[in-house]
């Protein structure tokens, strides 16, 4: 045992081969666009928002994604996975850091025959022999591949976090851009009702008119071309709001048939006026796709010192004590059985097997540090596209509120002229179709703004804590 102490001492000073992890540097631009973006106020921020949702003013939305993110079997799938991961780590810990101790109890019913062995006294009676050990032994980590191989494992534990908190993001992304579209679609349904309701109604004066001899029958063809192609446009738009209501049941975790989402409005949601923008660098480190994708390069660089690990030595220390007995009740007498063992385990020839998988594990990082830069970039590109999209968005918007404006007041002025009786009916008919034509373009340029900004919201990473979640981030383990 004397001997043993000082390869102990060696161990616990022991190299841990392979490369260190460090994470790769943040992207060293300040800004997304290379033209600022003066659609809605950008406010600085040193963080992400989180609960974004909450800025479009909507307790119905709030409450939509608060149960999606309470009920959904996607996220509860997601925090089995970070559970098994952390077990995992946990139980690779307790093999590394700590020997293993088994006990074993035998009984074995037996015969000997001296004449074999060329003793020759007579044939002693069968017999029965107990066996009680305790044996220990335990992997000596000269070289780090087991701390490497638990490296690896806590990056693992790293990466189905963030895929969690990736998961949580999603499906709040996923709940409020389905709720906005459905809100759109339900005000298109309306207006275009109304708007087939006023064409058709021009298309009855129409008639009479032709009937009379006013109007020749190419206009009242025409016309009734227009309420059929109007009157067409709506089973479509109808097919899409039940889909949604049908996505956004699946989101909170309920069956398809119990979708009833009447509250979401187009009105009950409001455009935020700031929007909080991190700077790039804090993005590559706020978002769960981009930790989670340097989890994994941290992952890779762990299985590096793995396979290098594997190509030198190895040393294992076993040690067992015990008792055997041809009685039962003399096993506790005595230990009479004892061994010591250390063995030294060196590859010699394997192919070159060996070093054909480091030299994988090194292509394994380098394709994930590839992948991890490729995450970031399209992290960018999904910020600057939504900032974009928002400036579009806000002149497009500007044109169809100046539309609708004027559309209206010309409605205005063109009922009182009416009451008056200074226009017929049809042309009144034809002003309203004009105010919602108008209506509804204004609505499609609102909802798609509304869309625009939740994915910038979400594009910045901010989703909140999970409540949740089971257990807290491993820092160490044991068995």
């Amino acid at each position: 045992m004397n001997k043993i102490l000082p390869l102990c001492a060696l161990v616990l000073c022991g190299c841990t081969v392979g490369p260190d992890f460090h994470a790769p540097p943040p992207p060293d631009t300040q800004t997304y666009v290379k033209t600022p973006v003066a659609a809605q106020g950008f406010p600085a921020a040193d963080h992400a928002l989180p609960l974004w949702w909450t800025q479009f003013g909507s307790d119905t939305l709030n409450r939509l994604v608060d149960r999606a993110l309470s009920d959904s079997p996607t996220l509860d799938q997601a925090r089995a996975k970070l559970v098994q991961a952390r077990e995992d780590y946990r139980a690779q810990a307790g093999a590394t850091y700590f020997p293993a101790v088994d006990a074993s109890l035998s009984g074995t019913r037996q015969k000997v025959d001296p004449a074999a062995f060329g003793v020759p006294i007579p044939s002693p009676g069968p017999f029965t022999l107990y066996d009680a050990s305790v044996s220990v032994s335990y992997t000596l980590d000269v070289f780090g591949g087991e701390r490497r191989a638990l490296e690896a494992l806590r990056a693992q534990v790293d990466y189905q976090s963030f895929e969690l908190d990736a998961a949580r993001l999603s499906i709040a992304g996923n709940v409020v851009s389905t709720a906005i579209r459905r809100a759109s679609l339900q005000q298109q349904i309306t207006l275009t009702e109304r708007l087939v309701d006023a064409q058709a109604r021009q298309l009855s004066i129409m008639e009479g008119r032709l009937n009379a001899g006013g109007v020749a029958p190419f206009d009242v063809r025409s016309q009734r071309t227009l309420v059929e192609q109007t009157r067409a446009s709506l089973p479509s738009l109808v097919t899409q709001r039940d889909q949604a209501d049908h996505r956004l049941a699946v989101l909170l975790g309920v069956e398809p048939s119990k979708a009833d989402f009447d509250a979401i409005t187009l009105d009950s949601l409001h455009l935020p006026a700031d929007v909080a923008l991190t700077l790039p660098s804090t993005l590559a480190r706020e978002r769960p796709d981009i930790r989670a994708s340097e989890a994994l390069l941290h992952q890779a660089s762990a299985n590096v010192g793995v396979a290098t690990a594997d190509l030198y030595p190895k040393f294992s220390l076993s040690a067992g004590v015990g008792t055997q007995r041809t009685n039962i009740h003399d096993m506790l007498n005595s230990l009479n059985v004892w061994n010591v063992g250390l063995n030294l385990t060196q590859p010699l020839f394997h192919g070159g097997e060996l070093r054909a998988k480091k030299r994988a594990s090194e292509a394994a990082y380098d394709a994930a540090l590839q992948a991890y830069r490729q995450t970031v970039l399209d992290a960018l590109q999904q910020v600057a596209d939504s900032l974009t999209a928002l400036q579009n968005d806000a002149d497009a918007i500007r044109a169809r509120e100046i539309a609708a404006n004027e559309a209206q007041a010309n409605l205005d002025t063109t009922t009182a002229r009416y009451t008056a009786g200074g226009v017929s009916r049809f042309d009144l008919l034809d002003t309203q179709r004009q105010a919602l034509q108008t209506q509804l373009d204004y609505a499609l340029a609102r909802a798609s703004r509304l869309s625009d900004t939740a994915a910038l919201f979400q594009s910045l990473g901010g989703a909140g804590e999970d409540m949740k979640a089971v257990g807290k981030p491993v820092a160490s383990a044991t068995n």
